[in-house]
This record gives C-alpha cells, sequence and structure tokens, in this order.
C-alpha cells in the first residue's frame, strides 16, 4: 500500500489544496492530510476548528472517500510523522515559482534527515494556483466573497 503525508497549516483548507489532494488520491492508496500546530505561528484558526474545515469540506461538501484519507493533527516532524504511518512520500503543493525554493530547501532538509522518504511536488489546476489561505482570510475580513475559493463549510466558518 502505497501511503503519503500531506502536511500544511490549512488556515483554512482551500481549493488549491483540495486540488493537490484529489491529484494525491490517483497516485496513493491512502493519504495523511496533516494539518500542523506549530506554536510558532499564529493561526486564524484553532488546531481543533481547522481539523473540523478540513473534516467538513473533504467529507460533507466534496463526498470524498474517507477511507482513503485520513486527518489528523501533528506538532512533529514531518519525516517522523511519516515514519509513524509507513508513509514512503510527502506531497507538497506548489502555487508559483515562489514557492519553489523554500519547497525546494524543505525537501532536501528532509532528505537528509530520512534518505527513505521521497518528497513529490504537485500543483494545482490553474485556476486555483493564484490562491492562498492568507489571501481568503483578507477577503473575508473585508467582507468579499470568497465561495470560489473555499468549500461552503469553510466560507461559513471564515464569515462566521
Amino acid at each position: 500500500m502505497k501511503i503519503a503525508v500531506y502536511p500544511g497549516t490549512f488556515d483554512p483548507i482551500t481549493y488549491g489544496h483540495i486540488d493537490v489532494i484529489k491529484k494525491s488520491l490517483k497516485i496513493f492508496d491512502k493519504l495523511i492530510v496533516a494539518t500542523t500546530n506549530n506554536s510558532d505561528k499564529n493561526y486564524h484558526f484553532s488546531i481543533d476548528e481547522r481539523m473540523e474545515i478540513i473534516n467538513n469540506s473533504l467529507f460533507k461538501d466534496l463526498n470524498l472517500n474517507k477511507k482513503k484519507i485520513k486527518i489528523i493533527s501533528f506538532s512533529d516532524l514531518t519525516i517522523d510523522l511519516c515514519k509513524k504511518y509507513k508513509a514512503s512520500v510527502i506531497v507538497r503543493g506548489l502555487r508559483a515559482v515562489s514557492d519553489f525554493e523554500y519547497e525546494f530547501q524543505l525537501a532536501g532538509m528532509n532528505k537528509k534527515l530520512n534518505s527513505q522518504i521521497e518528497t513529490i511536488f504537485l500543483m494545482s489546476d490553474v485556476e486555483n494556483q493564484i490562491i492562498s489561505s492568507k489571501f481568503v482570510k483578507e477577503i473575508a475580513s473585508l467582507g468579499g466573497n470568497i465561495d470560489r475559493f473555499v468549500t461552503k463549510y469553510a466560507a461559513k466558518m471564515l464569515k462566521d
């Protein structure tokens, strides 16, 4: 069984993230969607709220296969998470060239920490490449329409 881990903050999960999830499901038997609880970051949503948004977005709004996706939170190294779930691959999403340098360095560090874990990069579809959680939160805070960027549940949580 080919298992992959897709780590991220998902604050909130967007259609860009969901594109990467859907593409990963075509490649892997099981995908661990792992939202980080890094104390160094200032999140809009708590870890429990992000887990709720991810669950409702993937399984209620989009009706994705629960048997192929496991949603977890974590606060340790991604490579340790891979070991725990017997995942051989880390999935990372790329939106623009500007993402690549950071992601390239991160993949290199993970490879140095555990040479058995590979990192693959997937791009979301063109219409979703410009979406970032940061911009979605800003648009929502200013009363703009975010329905094209996030699921119904995520939009509701942002509006509340």
